[in-house]
């Protein structure tokens, strides 16, 4: 096995692309948003383009407010929201032009990369500013967000921008210094530094890391946020944003923080369609199968044949992205499906090559192709 220097400095030496994320509390924190500008106007030098993911524009409309606790209240959290990106960007572009470069704001909402349009929409602005050597400075769109339409916190905006962009690293600077072992007396003990595949031991221990009274989040959203990317064949790196260099320090390849990679023999990247269907696109309905097809899904890499499929709940039409489930409701994959609900439901139990004789015109002989399908991995 490969020694934690080893693989970060094998990491650093193939990323050309790298989101970064500022949770709230840092940048809270006096001199934390200049000292981090200043680490991305370094790592730009090298060539490296970057992405940041802001939070803070909650927590600065408290203190602006000279609020200590944040509200509860939706319309009062927007409202601290609206107040503060104001000052947040401008506070941004004053550091930013220290270092002659410029920052633009992008704001949205989990739809903006839901629907197909939007999100490529979304992804040309975000290839146009890097191209003209611009920072992107991304934030949820908290103002109008609802809980219908939000992401959840920035480390999951992160995970699905690093995603959508093919960015080779993400970086999530938080105010501990990566996953830590958990003690029996409640404290904290060593600190691990690479992840092969996030596992469900890993999960549970999963402790809160940011001070609710100011903001939302915590190691369980991080660990959501490496399983989104590891999934994609991607990695994550989480680090504490307190040190002064530890940008420059993540980009020496020095052991600091965790690096949370996908499990050995996983590490090839999804391509572009399947980690389209396995992080944004909307459910419009769910296949069950038998026991058979369920492991020829996730142990064969095989597609689903009507002859696996058991029931069907929801309504959709071609093209719809549905999951499909184990006999115990677990969930096995996602993809598209060749065919209606409707479809479906006639063809279920039934042998391909009787397809067109039930539906009486023709018909594809799977209910989802495996080159249209994202299969989840087992825990």
């Amino acid at each position: 096995m490969e020694s934690p220097v080893s693989l970060r400095k094998e990491l650093i030496a193939k990323c050309r692309r790298v989101v970064v994320k500022a949770g709230t509390r840092l940048l809270t924190e006096p001199e934390s948003l200049s000292r981090i500008i200043r680490q991305i106007a370094r790592i730009r030098k090298k060539g490296k383009q970057v992405i940041l993911v802001s939070s803070g524009a909650v927590g600065t409309g408290m203190k602006l407010l000279g609020l200590k606790k944040r509200p509860s209240g939706l319309s009062e959290v927007q409202a601290l929201a609206a107040l503060g990106q104001v000052k947040l960007m401008a506070m941004y572009q004053e550091e930013c032009a220290k270092h002659d470069f410029r920052a633009a704001q992008l704001l949205l909402t989990a739809d903006d990369l839901r629907d197909r349009e939007r999100h490529i929409n979304t992804l040309n602005c975000l290839e146009t500013l890097l191209s003209q050597d611009i920072l992107p400075i991304v934030n949820e769109n908290d103002p109008v967000s609802v809980s219908g339409l939000k992401f959840g916190d920035n480390d999951i905006l992160a995970s699905l921008l690093a995603c959508m962009t093919r960015a080779d690293l993400t970086i999530i600077l938080t105010t501990v210094d990566g996953l830590l072992t958990p003690l029996p007396d409640g404290s904290f003990g060593d600190r691990i530094s690479v992840v092969r595949g996030v596992t469900d031991a890993q999960r549970d221990m999963a402790r809160g890391t940011d001070n609710a009274e100011m903001s939302i989040g915590g190691m369980a959203s991080k660990l959501k946020a490496a399983d989104t990317l590891n999934a994609a064949g991607e990695a994550l790196w989480l680090a504490s944003g307190k040190g002064p260099d530890i940008l420059e320090e993540i980009f020496a390849g020095k052991d600091v923080g965790t690096l949370f990679l996908p499990p050995e023999g996983e590490e090839r990247k999804l391509e572009s369609k399947k980690r389209w269907i396995a992080s944004f696109s909307r459910i419009s309905g769910r296949i069950t199968v038998d026991r058979g097809a369920a492991t020829a899904l996730a142990e064969k890499g095989r597609s689903l044949l009507p002859s696996g499929v058991t029931g069907i709940s929801g309504t959709f039409k071609r093209g719809d992205v549905v999951e499909v489930c184990d006999p115990e409701g677990n969930l096995v994959a996602k993809g598209l499906s060749n065919f209606s609900s409707p479809e479906c439901r006639a063809l279920a139990g039934c042998q391909s090559e009787r397809n067109h004789e039930i539906l009486k015109h023709d018909a594809d002989e799977e209910i989802i192709h495996r080159n249209n399908m994202f299969v989840y991995r087992k825990h």
